[in-house]
């Protein structure tokens, strides 16, 4: 092929893509306001993960006389970030409300100090959710190996601070976080999520948390657990504050064990249960219940 002709021929490409500009997509969204930026978003949530846990990412020496200023160093750039992403999000979802409802300039600041005034709380949580990591894992040597090695570690960070966001109103970003988690981990948790103290995943690949499940404290689940729905009509309100229960609910101190499917709104599985491997279960068991196979009829 000759120059000329790749010249023309990258010209025709280039007219097609236009042209597929020009249909009725849902996806083209070019004549809106700009959408958050996904690096930027990760950018901004990895200046928080220093922040909460900043002697596991510091790149040097760490004293409690340089303490502030190194959070600083992290805390300042997340704002920054997070300000402008969340501001993005909110004008894109506010595009075709009336000017007297849309959110005003400053909801977006409100927003992160919000999430900041919360991360020394966010860091107890975390700290629970690390040391159930160790004290149920004989294979974890050490904290340290559980915070730098353990993608639970990972998917849940990301949880804690997307259901923070989640729950300040904030649109896009939080699904943005724990969304980045899940590629990174393959653990699928819905910012929506209600999820107790010291929360426990071992492994983690291929578990999916719905939006609507409720998990109480001290619960342990494996690699391969879906916590979600039965089947779903297509006119379910999208709307986060629907009273909807599509998902179900893990009481205080059960155990999960790897396979298992749990489905179900009105599905409670009682404080200090064992649910086994591979169970399908679509009702409620009580408390204290052993389910070794599944619930449904012969």
């Amino acid at each position: 092929m000759s120059h000329e002709d790749e010249e023309q021929e990258l010209e025709n490409i280039l007219d097609a893509l236009v042209q597929s500009y020009a249909q009725p997509l849902a996806i083209n969204s070019l004549e809106t306001t700009a959408l958050p930026n996904r690096r930027a978003v990760i950018d901004a949530f990895k200046h928080i993960q220093h922040v909460m846990l900043l002697g596991y990412f510091s790149t040097r020496t760490l004293s409690k006389s340089t303490l502030r200023l190194a959070l600083s160093e992290h805390l300042l750039p997340a704002q920054e970030i997070l300000c402008e992403q969340i501001q993005r999000a909110s004008k894109w979802e506010d595009r075709h409300k009336p000017d007297d409802e849309r959110r005003p300039s400053g909801w977006c600041k409100s927003n992160v100090y919000a999430l900041f005034a919360r991360l020394p709380e966010l860091r107890e949580l975390l700290h629970g959710d690390i040391l159930a990591a160790y004290n149920n894992d004989p294979a974890a040597e050490s904290v340290e190996d559980v915070v730098f090695s353990y993608p639970g570690i990972l998917a849940i960070t990301a949880y804690r601070v997307a259901n923070a966001l989640y729950h300040q109103g904030v649109p896009m970003i939080p699904r943005i976080l724990t969304e980045h988690a899940h590629m990174r981990t393959g653990i699928d948790i819905h910012p929506g999520a209600t999820i107790g103290k010291n929360f426990f995943i071992d492994h983690g690949t291929g578990v999916v948390i719905g939006a609507t499940t409720n998990i109480g404290d001290d619960v342990k689940i494996y690699q391969g657990v879906t916590l979600g729905s039965l089947s779903v009509k297509s006119d379910v309100p999208r709307d986060r504050e629907s009273s909807i229960k599509r998902h179900p609910t893990l009481e205080d101190n059960v155990t999960v064990y790897a396979g298992s499917t749990i489905l179900g709104g009105e599905t409670v599985v009682g404080e200090n249960s064992v649910i086994g491997g591979n169970v399908w279960l679509t009702e409620s068991v009580p408390p204290n219940s052993k389910i070794y196979r599944t619930n449904d009829p012969e």
